[in-house]
């Protein structure tokens, strides 16, 4: 765990770090353009350039040394964090500059995503792989926290220019830590193409083919790929939250009603992390999946019913709470039943396919609101009036969030009554040595 521990640091610090740059670049966005659609390219270039080089990283990482990986990253990301700084400090800094390092950073993240997460199991083992991933969400709930309270001050303290400073100075703590760790080699994987047909990376074949081969994997494994449809279906219905909790809350109450919110949910994340982490998890992992799920969708069943503050505020609390249990237990998941050597292509796989309905359900959320919701809860007729019911008169947004969470309630539910899926812990063999593996590459690798 010392090991993994100086790594998770490292790279602790430079997530919160980037979460204060983002903060800071899309405020910098808004108040330069005033334009919602501006601001909203800011968000593309975050998710749509992982997605769609997310077919080849993790390949890459699966080839090249996953140090190796991780000193190019954080060095590159240093980079394109100086080169905005030179920019502002110059008076030339413009909103495509932004976007074109925001899409250069979201590759970075799809390279480094699955470098981090197949080499966590190879450090921990088995035994300590929920408590691991546990502590890989308490440092994403710390930075969702940190990125807006302390960009916000950062930004008007030390402007633009200083945040920027602040996010170089964490990669390089990052890199620091980097020089302190060897990560250990993954075994060749197996090669069986009946039923395993992944080739091991390098081996003669191009990235895409191999992209190909981990696509196989997964499919010759039926609980992987229902629990990739659960997970996708899971984060479809995240993605309207995402966009709609904002104005469900400003509907009712004023801004800074809005933030204690957000801020009570970022306290349910840290507090599901602390105990993930200190915990471990069920020891049949598809439970903290599958339960936590379904309380998450009841929640936010419940957070929609009425424009309430407190209500609204104890749903995100146990909707972020849930999260970061589902979160660590699924990748948990992955980690322990797919091969070392294959980790950095499956990873990667999962994450794209997991993640890809999340811009769908962007795109989709304010027409569905607006343009379908909006028109049938104000046309008086009976389905108007069930609606008002339900969820309070005139309140489309919060009509979808209800049909959102009750999405997820159905889906954890076919989840529990599908037998692949539920014994996907007794019936698919683990692939991950119960103890971490001491097998460190023969050098250490150079920035």
């Amino acid at each position: 765990m010392k090991v993994f521990l100086r790594l998770w640091a490292g790279q602790s610090i430079s997530l919160i770090g980037s979460a204060l740059t983002a903060f800071a670049l899309s405020v910098w966005v808004y108040q330069r353009t005033g334009s919602v659609t501006q601001l909203g390219l800011v968000y593309l270039a975050v998710f749509l350039p992982g997605i769609l080089v997310a077919p080849v990283t993790g390949a890459l990482v699966d080839r090249v040394d996953r140090r190796t990986v991780l000193f190019v990253t954080s060095s590159t990301g240093l980079l394109c964090a100086l080169a905005l700084a030179g920019l502002y400090q110059a008076g030339v800094l413009q909103p495509w500059h932004i976007y074109l390092t925001t899409a250069v950073t979201s590759i970075l993240t799809a390279v480094q995503t699955p470098a981090v997460g197949a080499s966590v199991p190879l450090l921990v083992g088995r035994e300590n792989l929920g408590r691991a991933n546990g502590m890989v969400m308490l440092a994403q709930a710390v930075a969702q926290i940190l990125g807006p309270l302390a960009g916000g001050f950062l930004l008007a303290t030390a402007g633009l220019p200083g945040l920027l400073l602040v996010d170089c100075a964490s990669f390089a703590v990052a890199l620091l830590c980097l020089l302190t760790v060897r990560l250990p080699r993954p075994a060749p994987a197996a090669t069986d193409v009946t039923t395993d047909p992944a080739p091991p990376a390098g081996a003669g074949s191009s990235l895409l083919a191999e992209t190909a081969a981990s696509w196989r994997y997964v499919a010759a494994k039926p609980a992987l790929v229902r629990l990739l449809a659960f997970y996708a279906v899971l984060n479809f219905a995240v993605g309207f939250v995402d966009v709609l909790i904002n104005p469900v809350v400003l509907d009712f109450a004023p801004a800074p009603a809005l933030g204690t919110v957000l801020a009570v949910g970022g306290l349910g994340m840290v507090l599901g992390s602390v105990l993930i982490a200190t915990w471990g998890g069920f020891r049949r992992r598809i439970h903290g999946v599958l339960l936590f799920s379904l309380i998450l969708g009841l929640a936010l069943c419940g957070g929609a019913l009425r424009p309430n503050l407190a209500l609204v505020g104890a749903s995100a609390f146990v909707f972020l709470f849930c999260s970061a249990i589902i979160n660590a237990s699924n990748r948990s998941i992955w980690q322990q039943k797919v091969e070392p050597a294959l980790q950095g292509r499956v990873i990667s796989l999962e994450n794209m396919i997991a993640t890809a309905p999340l811009p769908i359900a962007y795109v989709l959320a304010g027409p569905i609101a607006d343009h379908l919701l909006r028109p049938l809860m104000s046309s008086g007729n009976g389905l108007a009036a069930a609606a008002g019911a339900l969820v309070g008169a005139g309140r489309p947004m919060a009509l979808l969030l209800f049909a959102a969470g009750l999405l997820i309630v159905l889906a954890a539910v076919v989840g529990y009554l599908d037998p692949r899926l539920t014994h996907i812990d007794t019936d698919l063999p683990d692939a991950l040595p119960e103890r971490p593996v001491s097998r460190p590459e023969p050098a250490p690798a150079t920035p």
